[in-house]
């Protein structure tokens, strides 16, 4: 029992040798005497105070040598700054260096302002993926192909690509105009109701933007009323993804009433999407993206069977790429990538358009002259593709709105693992690291007066040629917008369309030029209009 006892017990750390002179020791006994003494809240203070000193020295250490403030707020950072973001401090930051730095909360964030560190950024798959926010993989689907990152994303984006093609795009045109007709009248019915007074036209343009991408996407499978309540609620989408928000969705916050707002969208496209799938089967025409998708599916479906009942393959082309079936779900899912990387998108560029040309009368006469002359006269022909490539006055000067008030200024991305973006300096894993847009479009090396709206530039300039590499409004490298020429002759044949049906009068503010920034850039003043009927 003795032996047992012996082999049971543990002596105490005090009683080994080692530790011998610690005992009695004055200095010792003192600080056990101060830490029994210690309260419940001076643990806690005194915890914090390690807590703020520990997130000071991770903000110094990620910083490193990029320009940024000497110290953080404590854990929150700039948070209240960040809340409600004003163009000058992001021109603040652009100016201030290639690379500079903020940290809110537990997100450190690297702006790149120079066009060479922008498309190095972009062109670096290896080091980054895009990200949007963190409540992103909640709105839009955690498994959404806009996550997907190396050979998976370009397995998954090959098998979009025919939906923009130049065919493609002829198909969608005639539901694009169908659009415009509508919303042009309801712009006269707007400044009719507000009996002559100017109204802020932003919030129509929005829905005006969606409901043409909502026939574009999804055609005539979706309601009017749909289609009104998703633009009605699409503001609530972008409220929930701006750059700084809560990470999790509490209820009653923008990212709750986001989050139901993109289910209601969700639900919308799943029901079009199983419509699609019964019409495609049946052999009927693609009037819409959807369509176009589907029957690429149905199509390789139909090529797997023969293969598996061993009928003759002779003269049947086989898919490419061959693409597997996708449930309404899935499908949802990809047509809604598409409406939130073009409704912010196309509804600032037509506020613009709209306010630009109101207050450039010499272009909006070009626009309107050449698509008369290449509808031969006959404002209410509908244009194809070939019309379009004739417009190259119109089509200039959208490329140089997009320019002068590019939607996007900036693309948010994800830093996989340490990226050496200088030889000074490396952006940590984890790390959010943004490449800029604007300042490349404003560069007076590449732009005769960049502060000026030209479309002579894109005419009968250099600018396509010049500013190749700054041009950066679709981005560049591996995730390129694959709707880039879809948004361009969209804004193109919109603003056409109402050169030739509509007179409008856009009524300055103190604050017309000067910029918010919600998601994409607009008019402080919301782009205040009226208009008239053009006989």
């Amino acid at each position: 029992m003795a032996a047992t006892a012996q082999n049971l017990s543990f002596a105490s750390p005090l009683a080994d040798a080692k530790f011998a002179h610690l005992v009695g020791n004055d200095q010792v006994n003192n600080v056990l005497q101060k830490i029994s003494n210690l309260t419940a809240w001076q643990v806690v203070v005194t915890l914090l105070l390690i807590a703020v000193a520990y997130d000071q020295c991770i903000y110094i250490w990620q910083k490193g040598s990029i320009v940024g403030p000497s110290w953080k707020a404590p854990f929150m950072g700039p948070f209240l700054q960040s809340v409600n973001p004003k163009w000058h401090e992001y021109k603040g930051k652009w100016d201030s260096g290639e690379l500079s730095c903020v940290s809110v909360f537990h997100k450190f964030v690297v702006i790149a302002s120079t066009r060479d560190m922008s498309r190095k950024i972009f062109n670096s798959p290896g080091f980054v993926k895009p990200c949007v926010v963190d409540v992103a993989h909640k709105l839009l689907g955690a498994d959404n192909w806009v996550f997907l990152d190396g050979k998976a994303h370009v397995d998954f984006r090959k098998g979009l690509n025919g939906l923009f093609t130049r065919q493609a795009l002829d198909s969608y045109l005639p539901g694009q105009d169908e659009v415009y007709n509508v919303y042009l009248n309801k712009f006269l019915g707007v400044t009719e109701a507000a009996g002559g007074k100017p109204v802020p036209f932003m919030a129509e343009f929005r829905e005006l933007m969606c409901a043409v991408s909502c026939r574009t996407f999804v055609g005539h499978y979706i309601s009017d009323e749909a289609i009104k309540k998703i633009a009605d609620d699409y503001y609530l989408i972008t409220a929930a993804l701006e750059l700084v928000n809560f990470p999790i969705i509490i209820p009653f916050t923008k990212t709750y009433y986001g989050k139901k707002a993109a289910d209601m969208v969700l639900v919308e496209f799943a029901k079009c999407a199983a419509k699609s799938k019964v019409r495609m089967q049946a052999g009927g025409e693609v009037t819409c993206i959807m369509d176009g998708w589907v029957k690429s599916q149905v199509e390789s479906q139909r090529y797997r069977e023969r293969l598996e009942k061993g009928l003759s393959m002779e003269g049947i082309e086989k898919p490419s790429p061959l693409l597997r079936d996708f449930s309404d779900y899935e499908i949802s899912q990809t047509i809604f990538t598409f409406l939130f990387a073009s409704q912010d998108a196309t509804s600032s560029a037509a506020t613009w358009l709209f306010q630009t040309m109101a207050q450039r009368p010499d272009v909006l006469d070009r626009i309107r002259e050449e698509n008369l002359r290449v509808r031969g006269g006959n404002r209410d022909k509908p244009v194809t593709m070939d019309d379009m490539d004739e417009m190259k006055y119109t089509l200039a000067a959208v490329r140089e709105l997009l320019r002068y008030r590019p939607p996007v200024i900036m693309v948010p991305y994800l830093v996989k693992k340490p990226f050496p973006v200088t030889p000074t300096y490396t952006a940590p894993k984890g790390a959010m690291i943004i490449p800029s847009v604007y300042p490349a479009l404003r560069d007076p090396e590449v732009y005769t007066n960049p502060d000026e709206y030209d479309p002579e530039r894109y005419y009968s300039g250099d600018a396509e040629e010049k500013g190749a590499k700054n041009f950066l409004v679709f981005g560049t490298g591996p995730h390129y917008c694959l709707g880039q020429i879809y948004a361009q002759r969209n804004l193109a044949l919109m603003i056409g369309k109402a050169s030739m049906y509509l007179d409008w009068v856009h009524h300055p503010t103190p604050r017309s030029e000067e910029i918010k920034v919600f998601a994409t850039i607009f008019p402080m003043d919301d782009c205040p209009l009226t208009f008239s009927k053009r006989d």
